[in-house]
């Protein structure tokens, strides 16, 4: 069945997105040309608005209509404290937490070999110039635990020998609520290692 090139194109489009494919595009271009007054125009509109107003925020490379973002302006942010993450997303994910209240860095990924990612390829350098210009005491590696992410965060742990902060990492382990049955192997093994006095 032939579409108007103008649907293909959006299909096209819409199933680059994670976890959608044709099938999901079209089923969501459907809905929204069902709902074309209280759901299209106002998408188009609000993704036509953040397309021309985003922008990176050149502390810590969140996205944000003003940059500095209005994190790294929030006066009542801890300056002494910095989390460093891969991505925005890793950012955003921690921020919903509001347990914490530093200032963040996101590198933009990881080193990679595999994937030809180098040092100078993350936002490593910043980092550098932020706690040279900053009143940083505690750095915070907050990087997944995989592979790409551990190899990342000794990394820059090593780098950070150069200054004058504590340098500390998010545990991982047995998640709150989490049942020893239901985990991992990976999980398991690295919550035994990172076990703690109690009491």
């Amino acid at each position: 069945m032939s579409h108007p090139t103008g649907l293909k194109e959006l299909t096209q489009l819409i199933a680059r997105l994670p976890g959608l494919g044709p099938r999901s595009a079209r089923r969501v271009i459907l809905m929204l040309l069902k709902n074309k007054k209280d759901l299209m125009e106002p998408l188009a509109q609000a993704m036509g608005d953040i397309a021309r107003d985003i922008k990176e925020c050149q502390l810590c490379g969140n996205w944000d209509t003003t940059s500095p973002c209005h994190i790294c302006q929030d006066p009542k942010r801890d300056p002494h404290h910095l989390c460093i993450v891969e991505t925005v997303a890793d950012l955003w994910a921690l921020e919903r937490t509001t347990s914490y209240r530093g200032h963040f860095h996101a590198l933009g990924g990881t080193l990679s070999a595999l994937d030809g990612r180098r040092p100078e390829d993350l936002r490593i350098p910043q980092l550098i110039e932020r706690l040279r210009n900053q009143p940083v005491q505690e750095v915070i590696l907050g990087l997944n635990a995989t592979v790409d992410g551990q190899t990342t965060m000794y990394y820059i742990a090593d780098r950070l020998k150069e200054f004058p902060v504590k340098v500390t990492a998010l545990a991982h382990g047995v998640p709150l609520g989490g049942e020893l049955d239901y985990l991992d192997e990976g999980t398991i093994s690295t919550a035994l290692m990172a076990r703690r006095a109690v009491g």
